[in-house]
Parts: structure tokens; C-alpha cells; sequence
């Protein structure tokens, strides 16, 4: 990869972004469009229509071994060896307190003809080497093995109702085919793909790695096509919108996925032992003392990552995400709050720049859209 001046890394498309236009900003040590025509227009495209927007700087791991998804398993909460050949699964690493040490997805391919199971593991760039050690580590004395293709793939998200329509054109597959959360690794513009049906939006879409060269053709097609180009700050208002958590923000490792409202993720009764289970067999009889709550403010005041959250005049949580949602029009946030506090309707006050406002807990995603494939 190319260095900056700054000695930020490039991705692949920078050139491409630089061409459009793009504003750039520094994110994870990366070089990233944070805006390529305005965030509004690009938050608006996707919910609407469809844009693109290039994630290569996520960290890519594919993985292989013999009893691979039986390794993986002892990391994580949620029940892997369920997975069939094209199906993926959301999920996070753990560590002895529970406590999350990144978000990711596996994508299981199958097993190969020597009986090795084979998986790519997509995670965030800013936790690439830490997760990449936390595996390696746990996995000494285990046959696995992980390549790191970080540097090696152009990683490029499709997303908006008009994905399928857009992206068909340039590949072999039927993409109506692929359910929500399956992949294939097919052929585009010619070449191999690999292609999900995940994403960071709330909308249906696909996620698509490639050679870094053929990233940069599809990326031309996408754009002669009339796609969207879109950047860091849209896609931060959309996942929002969908109460999609951000590492670093919504979650670290002092959070259990249970206090962060992702209990569907820990498969308790499915499953053996796992790293932190005992933490969150006892937070699931007990009950967690804090969680994370939707947050819609009154008026257009902005709650911010790290405001204080009061009620009655004392401080009882912390703003962890917030904005204000394009596609409602109103100021939404994420943020933890005691359990007692956290109940839908609950009035509660953040505090921005030295004054209370009003916001009131409401149910998340704060946006559904309605045209996700759920299949």
C-alpha cells in the first residue's frame, strides 16, 4: 500500500476517491473519504437508490483448519457450528470479563476436499492486530491457520435498494439467490469474488472483496453507472439510524454483549464453554446493571459521543454515538444508562455544553428499512 505524507496507508481507490472529489480524514491510520458530494446526498442515495463506499480498510482474515469452527467457538457466544456452507454470522470476540474485544463476521465456505473447514473473517481495521494476536494466541496448539489478506483485497460495500440491480449486470451468479447474511465467491467483471450479503447500513446490499485491481475497475463501473459514491460520515448516519454499534464507541472491552443490547448474539443454551460465559450466565440470571438505549432528543440539539446523560439533575450514563438522522429529521443518540432508567418513555437529560436537554428513550433501530431483504 501506498504512504501518505502523513504516513496514513491508502486503500486501492484512493486515487478514484481523490478524482471524485472526496474529502478525506484520518481514520485507524488509514487515509479515508469522509465525504465524497455531501453527506446528506449520500445518506439520502442509499436509503433511497443505492451507493458505494469503500471499506478496504477493514481488516480481512480467511482462515482454515480441520476442525476450524470448533476453534472458533470457544471465543465467541454465539453458536458457530450451526453455520452451513454460505451462511455468516455477526458476532464478537471476548475476553475473561465478558467484555468485548471487537465485533465481527464470520463467513463460513465449507469444508474442502481434505476435510479442512474453510471461513473469512471480516473485522474492524482499527483492531486488526489485536484481534489478529488474540486468535493466533488461543489458536497455538490448534490447527488453524490464518492469512491476513488486509493488504492484499479491496474490500467494497454496495448498498441501497437498487444494489441487486446495479451489481447484477457485472456478475456471473444469480444475486437474488444469495439470502441475507449468505455469500458466494463467484465471478465479477470476469474475475473471482467473493460476495455478501451484509452490511453496515440497514439497507440491503453486498459486500464485495477483490483483487485490488479489479476493485478499481468495479469502482469505475459503479460510478459510469450512476452509483453514489460514499464516504466515512454517511455511513456513520445510516448505521446509526439502524442502532448498529461502533467499536470504540458503543462497544469495548469493559461491555458485555448483554449490556450492550446484543443478547441475541449469546447462544447460552446451545453451546459449551466459551470465553466469559460464566460472566454472562450471571449477568443473564441477574440481570445487567447498565445497557445501551436509543435516545431521541427534543429539538435539534445534537447529543454527542461522551455527553453526560442525567436524571434528575445527576449523572447516571454517557452518550456513547449520536447524530442528527437525515432520513427522520430529528437528533438520535446511543447511549448507557442504568437498567432502572432504560425502559421506553423514560425521560432523561443530556448535558451539551454546559445546559440540559430533553430526550426520551425510544425503541431501537431508530430506522427500519423497508427494503432489506430478509430472506
Amino acid at each position: 500500500m501506498a504512504k501518505s505524507e502523513s504516513s496514513l496507508t491508502r486503500t486501492p481507490l484512493y486515487d478514484l476517491a481523490a478524482e471524485q472529489n472526496a474529502r478525506f480524514t484520518a481514520f485507524a491510520g488509514w487515509e479515508m473519504p469522509v465525504q465524497f458530494g455531501g453527506l446528506k446526498q449520500e445518506h439520502q442515495a442509499v436509503r433511497t437508490a443505492v451507493g458505494a463506499f469503500d471499506i478496504s480498510h477493514m481488516g480481512k482474515f480467511a482462515l482454515k483448519g480441520k476442525h476450524l469452527l470448533q476453534s472458533i467457538q470457544g471465543l465467541v457466544p454465539s453458536n458457530l457450528e450451526r453455520l452451513q456452507p454460505g451462511q455468516a454470522q455477526y458476532t464478537v470476540l471476548l475476553n475473561n470479563r465478558a467484555g468485548v474485544i471487537d465485533d465481527l463476521i464470520v463467513y463460513y465456505q465449507g469444508e474442502d476436499d481434505t476435510g479442512e473447514q474453510h471461513a473469512i473473517a471480516i473485522v474492524n481495521a482499527a483492531t486488526k492486530t489485536k484481534d489478529k494476536a488474540w486468535l493466533r494466541a488461543h489458536w497455538e496448539a490448534a490447527p488453524v491457520t490464518l492469512n491476513d489478506l488486509s493488504g492484499e483485497q479491496a474490500l467494497i460495500a454496495i448498498q441501497g435498494p437498487r444494489a441487486v440491480e446495479v451489481l447484477q449486470p457485472l456478475v456471473k451468479q444469480d444475486l437474488s439467490a444469495i439470502a441475507f447474511f449468505g455469500h458466494t465467491q463467484t465471478e465479477l467483471m470476469g474475475q473471482p469474488a467473493f460476495i455478501a450479503r451484509t452490511g453496515y447500513t440497514g439497507e440491503d446490499g453486498f459486500e464485495i472483496m477483490v483483487d485490488p485491481a479489479l476493485g478499481v475497475s468495479l469502482w469505475q463501473s459503479l460510478s459510469e453507472a450512476g452509483v453514489t459514491p460514499c464516504g466515512l460520515g454517511a455511513r456513520d448516519t445510516l448505521r446509526l439510524e439502524a442502532a448498529m454499534a461502533l467499536y470504540g464507541q458503543d462497544l469495548d472491552e469493559q461491555t458485555t454483549p448483554l449490556e450492550a443490547g446484543l443478547g441475541w448474539l449469546v447462544h447460552l443454551d446451545k453451546k459449551g464453554d466459551f470465553i466469559g460465559r460464566s460472566v454472562l450466565e450471571r449477568q443473564k440470571a441477574e440481570g445487567v446493571k447498565k445497557r445501551l438505549v436509543g435516545l431521541q432528543m427534543e429539538g435539534r440539539y445534537i447529543a454527542r459521543h461522551g455527553y453526560p446523560v442525567l436524571f434528575e439533575g445527576e449523572v447516571i450514563g454517557e452518550v456513547t454515538s449520536g447524530t442528527l438522522s437525515p432520513t427522520l429529521g430529528v437528533a438520535i443518540a446511543l447511549a448507557y444508562v442504568p437498567r432502572s432508567r432504560g425502559k421506553i418513555g423514560q425521560t432523561l437529560d443530556v448535558e451539551i455544553r454546559g445546559k440540559t436537554h430533553r430526550a426520551t428513550v425510544v425503541k431501537k433501530p431508530f430506522y427500519r428499512s423497508p427494503h432489506r431483504s430478509r430472506k
